[in-house]
């Protein structure tokens, strides 16, 4: 019977305890800004992709689509992200960012490089290159049994 990991080096509980750090720390950082960090996360994904619907924003950013147009509504009114209607279909918004979201896009990325320093403090480039190889396989991972499980679901309620 393998051994009980210790709770101090227990990998998932050492992941949550990072995400959640760096998501109060943006929090903060954001709100001082009169921003939300859901707020950064939008325009650094329109910043990625644009073009984007909200449907598909909704599911990158794994948040419900209400929420979705809520934020976006806070962000077209503070005239950083437009919505367009797609030519092929009108009953879809594409959401595209303004040239005012360029110096927040801006903060977005100085804060990102500053959290990044500080978080990688003392590590070895190596050591850092092996750690984000194995999250992201780790999150193709649970990418892989989340959309398993939904199409098993799908299957099961058709």
């Amino acid at each position: 019977m393998p051994a009980t990991p210790k709770p101090e080096s227990d990998l998932l509980l050492v992941l949550y305890d990072v995400a959640r750090h760096m998501r109060t720390y943006s929090d903060r950082v954001a709100h001082k800004r009169g921003m939300t960090r859901a707020q950064w996360v939008i325009l650094a994904r329109l910043e990625r992709q644009s073009n984007l619907s909200q449907s598909e924003l909704s599911a990158l950013i794994q948040a419900s689509p209400i929420t979705v147009a809520r934020l976006v509504d806070r962000l077209e009114a503070q005239g950083l992200v437009e919505r367009c209607t797609d030519p092929d279909d009108r009953r879809i918004w594409r959401l595209r960012l303004t040239p005012a979201a360029a110096p927040v896009l801006q903060e977005i990325h100085e804060f990102r490089a500053c959290l990044f320093g500080l978080m990688t403090e003392g590590l070895d480039p190596a050591a850092l290159d092996a750690m984000a190889s194995g999250l992201n396989r780790m999150k193709d991972n649970v990418s892989r049994q989340r959309r398993s499980a939904a199409a098993a679901k799908e299957l099961v309620d058709a």
